[in-house]
């Protein structure tokens, strides 16, 4: 019996809501992504692949091409804030590819976007821009837009990010994304402009995520684009006004705030000409992702943003359309749509929300005011071979496991042999369990 062609509509088209697209339409089936933007349009500046993330692009023919622009980091450093000394260095290359089978990679957010547009498109998926969503029926399913106009699918999924429109209509009430204390300064320098300052040379000279940790805040730098530029990211203490979430800020506030760190981190910030302050936001746990109909889900930050502190936002949303894919290749009946959605969430739920809370943790680590506290981290990373618990949390190597070497693949495969057997949580055999 021929498997079913869904139409699965994707309220959002950034990393997440392409990479659901690419990863469903790869299963055979109709995708149609509403964006509403009137153009296509990655805003930011550097990200990370790490390997979680890599092996899904390598899986659907996409890792050359992301290497083609991306940046391989030798190491990641963590250094102390007074005077840059290296506190924990964990190898990075050739480490991820020996261990994980993938490169760890830097790459622009815009150029990460941009090849999954284009794997989308060749794919077929649908995309239709300045789609403003104003509501959803979940029942039948569609999508109300702002132009007047009725979308009706199969399935929908929200991919509309922190400030969700999708989860407000599945939650019934305004869920604003809520403040966490922070802001983000980011910036991004010419590498050329760094080597003629001697003691930054060796920072373009040796690919590597370097972080410095202080009082209230750190810093993290890498190269981007085949070495040519060289990203910025400052987090600070919130001080934008309540209705404003970025502002172009004066690079003197910069210094202000940075003034007794490392000779060298200041010597790098003297050469900013500008930069834009982002509040960092997230939304808090929901205690389900899908509409009891069975035909409606939400998937990346709509449902689990995070603080940027393990570098794994983007990766999280890549692998909840991996997941979906992968289950959308499984589906054999469109009765099967709940119990898909609720394998998704089984799947899914669990593992980000482990990651909000751990970014959380790192905050703690990487923010310690001097004294007692403070010296036992350091002490731990500078003395201690990594364990179980470890303040550098890449190189924690039980955290690493389990953050990096995770199969999207896999797991779908053991999931629905357990949900075939009618031993999934939640659903039995190809019905969803009414408990």
């Amino acid at each position: 019996m021929p498997k079913p062609v869904l139409h699965v509509a994707i309220v959002g088209a950034g990393l997440g809501g392409l990479a659901a697209a690419v990863g469903i339409a790869r299963a055979g089936h109709k995708v149609t992504l509403l964006e509403q933007a009137k153009e296509l349009a990655e805003v930011g500046a550097g990200i990370q692949i790490p390997p979680n993330s890599a092996l899904i692009l390598k899986r659907w023919g996409l890792l050359d091409k992301a290497q083609s622009y991306s940046v391989r980091p030798r190491d990641i450093v963590l250094r102390s804030y007074h005077d840059g000394k290296i506190l924990s260095k964990l190898n990075i290359f050739p480490f991820a590819e020996e261990t994980y089978g993938v490169p760890y990679l830097l790459i622009h957010r815009a150029d990460h976007h941009r090849i999954l547009v284009a794997e989308a498109r060749r794919l077929g998926v649908t995309i239709h821009l300045d789609a403003s969503v104003m509501w959803i029926d979940f029942e039948k399913p569609s999508v109300h837009l702002k132009d007047g106009n009725e979308f009706h699918a199969d399935l929908i999924l929200g991919a509309d990010g922190l400030k969700s429109i999708c989860r407000e209509q599945l939650l019934g009430r305004p869920d604003p994304p809520h403040f966490t204390g922070d802001l983000a300064y980011r910036i991004v320098v010419k590498a050329d402009d760094m080597k003629k300052h001697p003691d930054l040379i060796e920072l373009t000279e040796k690919p590597a995520v370097n972080y410095w940790m202080g009082p209230n805040g750190h810093a993290v730098c890498y190269l981007l684009k085949g070495g040519g530029l060289y990203n910025i990211v400052l987090i600070c203490p919130d001080n934008l006004p309540e209705r404003v979430n970025v502002a172009k800020a004066d690079v003197q506030e910069v210094l202000d705030f940075f003034e007794k760190w490392d000779p060298r981190l200041k010597t790098l910030l003297g050469i900013v000409q500008e930069t834009t302050k982002w509040r960092l936001q997230d939304s808090k746990e929901m205690r389900s992702w899908r509409h009891r109909a069975g035909k409606f889900a939400l998937l990346g930050d709509a449902c689990h943003a995070t603080l940027p502190y393990l570098a794994q936002g983007a990766a999280q949303a890549v692998e909840d359309g991996a997941v979906l894919g992968a289950l959308f290749s499984k589906i054999e009946s469109r009765t099967q749509l709940p119990a898909i959605l609720a394998i998704y969430e089984n799947l899914r739920k669990g593992r980000t929300t482990k990651i909000v809370q751990g970014c959380k943790a790192v905050r703690g680590i990487f923010h310690m005011h001097d004294g007692e506290a403070q010296r036992e981290r350091d002490r731990q990373l500078t003395q201690e071979e990594p364990f179980e618990g470890y303040p550098n949390r890449w190189a924690d190597p039980v955290f690493q496991k389990w953050l990096f070497d995770y199969d999207a693949d896999l797991e779908v495969e053991c999931a629905w042999e357990r949900y075939k057997e009618g031993n999934f949580p939640g659903v039995a055999g190809h019905f969803v369990a009414r408990l």
